[in-house]
């Protein structure tokens, strides 16, 4: 299947301002682009790309005081598959583990380990199985958590959403991640594209979403708290320890967002007529 990506959001600056972007799809689906991706932008300097340390494209950009317009459009072609399900991957014991893997089992910005790790271990030590555990786990933070974009805050923890009972997918995913690591299962935060592929249309507007991998079995595998079920679609744009590594602008200066619109949605045949999302 093919589907059509991009986004228009636009800053209102009191200052020139210093951006870093994470509004790139990761590097390893390149060869998955049927188009190019382009950002647009009317900040009258030239934007450096780079890798940074979680192998997440990233965009520097230099924008002078006033609207600042950001925009791309692009389409990917994706398997149509759900996402891969294998109950019988297994948790590894800690000796075992790849080095690379073993920052994400440790605390960071919004997933304080060492507040629950009494609690999750009395909660789901006794289950068997890597796969198993992490789905109780999203079980758990799935009817735990109440989702309500109303209620969404940029400071909050995963202990405090388990304590307040309410978030958005930030929230889900920090609290399955931290209860994860708290087992000593390696996972890593995930944002991107997720359309309503396959499943209902949420009238609400589209957003960028967060889910999370796990690493079982040899390999990384998706999980998603929120809407704890396997999706078609999900299109990666970064990783990192929590949302602090994958905030998809961070602003060195005051900022006020004024547009926010993003696409994603599968390209069928009544579909395929001229479009453009873009208008900068």
């Amino acid at each position: 299947m093919k589907i059509r990506i991009g986004y228009e959001i636009s800053y209102d600056l009191s200052t020139p301002t210093d951006l870093v972007l994470l509004l790139h799809l990761r590097p390893e689906l390149d060869s998955y682009l049927l188009a190019p991706q382009i950002l647009r932008h009317n900040a009258n300097a030239q934007a450096e790309t780079f890798i940074d340390r979680f192998g997440n494209r990233s965009t520097r950009l230099r924008a002078p005081a006033g609207t600042l317009h950001l925009s791309l459009e692009s389409l990917c072609q994706h398997s149509g598959r759900r996402d891969d399900c294998s109950p019988a991957a297994v948790q590894h014991p800690v000796a075992d583990l790849p080095s690379e893997v073993l920052p994400y089992l440790l605390p960071s910005r919004y997933c304080e380990t060492d507040h629950m790790g009494p609690f999750v271990w009395a909660k789901f030590g006794a289950i068997q199985g890597g796969w198993a555990r992490v789905q109780e786990i999203c079980d758990y933070v799935h009817a735990r958590i109440r989702f309500d974009y109303l209620q969404a805050c940029a400071t909050r923890t995963a202990y405090e959403a388990w304590q307040e009972r309410v978030g958005v997918c930030r929230d889900f995913t920090h609290l399955a991640i931290t209860l994860c690591r708290c087992l000593n299962i390696p996972a890593r935060y995930a944002t991107g594209y997720l359309g309503d592929i396959g499943v209902p249309r949420d009238p609400a507007p589209m957003d960028f979403s967060a889910w999370f991998e796990v690493y079982l079995g040899g390999r990384w595998f998706t999980f998603d708290a929120r809407h704890n079920c396997r999706r078609i679609g999900r299109l990666v744009m970064a990783y990192g320890l929590d949302a602090a590594d994958c905030a998809f602008t961070t602003s060195f200066g005051p900022h006020l967002l004024s547009k926010f619109t993003i696409l994603t949605e599968e390209v069928t045949a009544a579909k395929r007529q001229p479009h453009s999302l873009v208008t900068a």
